[in-house]
């Protein structure tokens, strides 16, 4: 049974190579017109699931509406770690929670998984799950295996036919202290860092960064070269999108990622930054990331999403006495959000070639509302600089439902052992908790797919199959 409960989530749309790609002009349809689907109401999206997958979506996501449980899942799960054994922990978890949010743990889970997004009409954003917070730093040995990690999820993404234009996330701290980020960002607010230093060290120049000493820049050194070969590898094969962490890491981690874009993307988005847009400066970062990308000639493409560390944000910033990062209540978050896609779309619209977006949400107001504005500004739903991003075993009813308007749709992929996957479900559980807790229109919609077939089942006369193979997306 455990081989049937697989993730059957949807897989995004290809994007087209950018250096290849030209903007298309379509039928501009009136905003009134939006189709009635994009209310995603419809249950009819989850046919597509099997009896299992149904199921376990209902209960998982049914642990997921208590907070108790979401809060506290990191000491829970290590409890029945501790009663279960290693063994019995895994048998428990496999089938349940990893199987909800987790693709596989080698290559042939990995492509079952993927082979059924495809089939969905959705595509695959790899993800390894390695990151570091302060204090949890391992040596150069530990960030050299989590490079070999990173080139290979660049190879699978590249080699398999689960999209022709693949992307993979990535977490510049599990190549890169978290320690020398907090440094850095203090140096760089000081006295920026001039981009070219940073390309130099990557072609492998030994560059000398002021501020730091002299076991940080060699450290320095080994973190961006082991950057630049994942670049190298990636470049024309796989985008990579470079994940935004806490705001006393992050100007750090944008200074390498627009080095990154510096060198990598003269002729196409390979490289992508991501801005939060529940901090208040996001929409000042992004617009001076536009004038960087403009000034130094490279192309854009950018990865916005709301953020995951409110509560650790807020509460940082009253300990330490400073004004909180965070925009003040939810819809100040939905303004700076949509404002943001806006001010992106717009410059989609005049270079297509030059700028692209991930659409990283699970709000439907937003999914809503950037639909609405490709229409208005003639922008392909499939012509590769605009997609959408959803995590995967989440928002399936919007994924599915874009990816059968024809809308390019990546779900966001991990992957690993339960061992190795597991602090990383812990800490996603903890940030998105108010996202899980909020699910209940999923939920009502798997339900509503699950009473839909047993009264069929029953009017059949017929017997529940949960291995029974879904219907197809049409």
């Amino acid at each position: 049974m455990c081989s049937h409960l697989r993730p059957s989530l949807p897989h995004l749309l290809s994007l087209r190579l950018l250096g290849t790609m030209a903007s298309r002009t379509v039928a501009v349809k009136q905003p009134d017109l939006l189709s009635a689907t994009l209310a995603f109401e419809d249950p009819s999206a989850f046919r597509v699931k099997t009896w299992g997958e149904l199921l376990r979506a209902l209960g998982v996501f049914r642990l997921c509406s208590f907070p108790v449980l979401v809060n506290n899942c990191g000491k829970l799960m290590s409890i029945a770690r501790t009663l279960l054994g290693r063994r019995g922990f895994s048998l428990l978890l496999r089938p349940t929670v990893y199987a909800q949010f987790v693709a596989g743990e080698d290559e042939g889970e990995i492509s079952q998984s993927m082979e059924k997004m495809s089939l969905l009409g959705l595509r695959p954003m790899l993800a390894v799950p390695i990151e570091e917070d302060l204090g949890e730093s391992t040596g150069e040995k530990r960030y050299d295996d989590n490079m070999e990690a990173m080139l290979e999820c660049v190879r699978m993404s590249h080699s398999n036919a689960w999209s022709t234009d693949p992307m993979m996330q990535l977490k510049i701290t599990a190549l890169l202290s978290p320690e020398l980020c907090v440094k850095l960002t203090t140096l760089i607010a000081r006295q920026p860092y001039d981009l070219n230093l940073l390309v130099r060290a990557m072609n492998g120049e030994a560059i000398s960064f002021p501020g730091l000493d002299e076991s940080e820049v060699a450290h320095f050194l080994c973190g961006l070269r082991r950057l630049n070969k994942i670049a190298e590898a990636s470049v024309n094969k796989v985008r990579v999108l470079v994940d935004a962490e806490y705001t006393y890491m992050n100007p750090a981690l944008s200074l390498v990622t627009m080095a990154m874009m510096k060198k990598f993307n003269k002729d196409g988005a390979w490289i992508w930054n991501t801005y939060q847009c529940y901090l208040k400066e996001s929409r000042t970062l992004l617009l001076e990331a536009l004038q960087l990308a403009k000034t130094e000639g490279f192309c854009l493409g950018v990865k916005l999403v709301r953020g995951a560390y409110m509560d650790k944000e807020s509460k940082l910033a009253e300990k330490e006495g400073r004004p909180d990062p965070i925009h003040r209540c939810w819809e100040d978050t939905n303004v700076s959000y949509n404002g943001s896609m806006d001010v992106m779309l717009d410059h989609v619209s005049q270079k297509p070639e030059r700028y692209r977006i991930i659409v990283a949400s699970h709000n439907e107001e937003s999914v809503r509302h950037a639909v609405k504005r490709m229409e208005e500004l003639g922008i392909d739903k499939d012509g590769g600089s605009v997609c959408f991003g959803q995590l995967l075993g989440m928002c399936d009813h919007v994924s599915l439902t874009l990816a059968k308007e024809g809308y390019a749709v990546y779900k966001s992929v991990p992957y690993g052992s339960v061992d190795d996957t597991l602090p990383y479900l812990v800490r996603r559980a903890q940030e998105n908790r108010t996202v899980l807790q909020g699910i209940r229109k999923e939920r009502d919609l798997l339900r509503k797919e699950l009473y839909r077939r047993l009264r069929l089942r029953k009017a059949r006369g017929t017997s529940v199959n949960f291995a029974a193979e879904p219907q197809t997306l049409t």
